[in-house]
């Protein structure tokens, strides 16, 4: 049996117009601007409160519950190389209906995760600046930076590539300053465990913590422009993940060994350690970088999630105009604009915590059907381009991960699930809608290519 290739019909006239320009370490620090958003600035506070000086037991359990997905998106991005990331993966395994509703529910979550962390920027920037206020001026501002990223997109991936590499090294800086300095300020007594966390905290605490850890699924929405997929996308995924958990597990540590119980509770609980360990130009520090952090995650963001809604258009799900590339810098610039038009309305108008509830369920249902995916696309021998990588221990790596992610999503709120039912429902009535005019798009690609054959 040959290894074939199962990606949809109209898409390689589509990939060809775009550039390959995404080395390994620039689609690791992708990954990396991605990850590293305004989360880890909040989220130590929180994993105190739920299991006090153990709570890098948490972060531990995510990273390798984390390594088991990412070992499976490794294994589908180096099988598909079609832009779209996971939303391709699933679509050319299972087929439109499943393909499109993953990739509705990803685009769904991660937008919304997107807006939250916007939303968040934007108090950040009346907190800066307060003349800006809370009102219009906070909308016009965040408004200004959103179209401002999308234009430094449009104009090519390169820049766009070198411009967050650049915002990914400038977010990591004040967190190393932390981690290096803040040791000498590190109380031991205060990483002392008072007992074994419960497995139900640990669980919860888990759940919270993963949303630190989203971002590679879109870092890897762009695959129609990564070199050499095959190699390039597990190797960015490697690097990327080693080099954020033991970030993570740092922060963690050397802040909790600094301000102990007063941890829990914390609204700048990175800033708090730092005005301990290095007094107020410290605690400056860290509220710099944090929304240093956050503004290179949304244009990280704007960069990857608008080639979602261009490969909706590429195969007739959207409106085919979304698929257009510019003539000059070979770019999906509708989608990009339209996908900046969506933020600035979900940002200006949501609030974060309002936002998170839909991201949470969908990228983790999505998860589910990327792990599944791969099972299939190993059997049916599909990849693109040189030989794929394999995940090793491949027969039970993804039913490990699907496990894992059906424990995560049991702890999720009753709210929770509507937002995600909200998103799948839209989903299904737009796949629906779409089906007389994509059924019209195949008789005309079917019609041409059979006049090519007869020619």
């Amino acid at each position: 049996m040959t290894d074939t290739v199962t990606a949809p019909q109209a898409a390689p006239r589509r990939e060809d117009s775009l550039v390959r320009a995404l080395g390994t370490w620039g689609l690791a620090a992708c990954i990396v601007n991605l990850t590293v958003g305004g989360g880890i600035f909040r989220l130590p506070a929180a994993a105190a409160g739920s299991l006090g000086a153990a709570a890098p037991v948490a972060y531990v359990i995510c990273a390798l519950l984390m390594g088991l997905i990412v070992l499976c998106f490794a294994e589908a991005g180096s099988r598909v190389s079609l832009t779209g990331g996971l939303y391709a993966y699933v679509e050319v395994a299972f087929g439109p209906l499943v393909g499109f509703v993953a990739g509705a529910m990803l685009w769904g979550g991660v937008t919304a995760a997107v807006a939250a962390v916007s939303s968040f920027f934007a108090d950040a920037l009346v907190a800066l600046v307060p003349a800006l206020g809370a009102g219009a001026g906070r909308s016009v501002a965040l408004s200004v930076i959103l179209v401002t990223l999308a234009a430094l997109n449009i104009a090519g991936v390169r820049g766009a590539n070198r411009f967050n590499a650049l915002m990914t090294a400038a977010k990591l800086v004040p967190l190393l300053v932390l981690v290096i300095v803040g040791i000498g300020a590190v109380h031991r007594a205060n990483l002392v465990w008072s007992g074994a966390p419960q497995p139900a905290n640990v669980a919860r605490a888990s759940t919270v913590l993963m949303f630190a850890f989203f971002g590679v699924e879109s870092a890897l929405v762009p695959s129609g422009e990564v070199h050499d997929p095959a190699r390039t996308v597990p190797r960015a995924i490697f690097i990327a993940m080693l080099a954020i958990t033991i970030l993570y597990l740092s922060i963690q540590t050397v802040t909790q060994g600094i301000l102990g119980p007063a941890l829990v509770g914390q609204k700048t609980p990175l800033a708090e350690a730092a005005a301990v360990a290095m007094g107020e130009p410290g605690r400056a520090l860290i509220l710099a970088g944090s929304a240093i952090s956050m503004f290179g995650y949304v244009s990280g963001m704007i960069l990857a999630v608008p080639r979602m809604l261009f490969a909706f258009g590429r195969d007739g799900f959207l409106p085919v105009q979304l698929a257009a590339v510019h003539p000059r810098f070979r770019t999906p610039y509708v989608a990009i604009v339209v996908q900046t038009l969506v933020l600035i309305a979900l940002a200006v108008t949501g609030t974060f915590e309002k936002l998170i509830i839909i991201a949470n369920g969908s990228v983790l249902l999505v998860y589910i059907a990327c792990c599944c995916a791969v099972i299939l696309l190993r059997r049916r021998r599909v990849h693109d381009v040189g030989a794929p990588f394999r995940v090793p221990f491949s027969g039970i790596v993804p039913v490990l991960a699907i496990a894992v992610i059906g424990w995560l999503l049991a702890s999720l709120s009753a709210e929770e699930w509507k937002g995600v039912l909200v998103v799948l429902v839209v989903a299904i009535v737009v796949y629906a809608a779409s089906l007389p005019s994509r059924r019209a798009r195949h008789l005309t690609v079917a019609t041409v290519s059979n006049a090519e054959t007869s020619a």
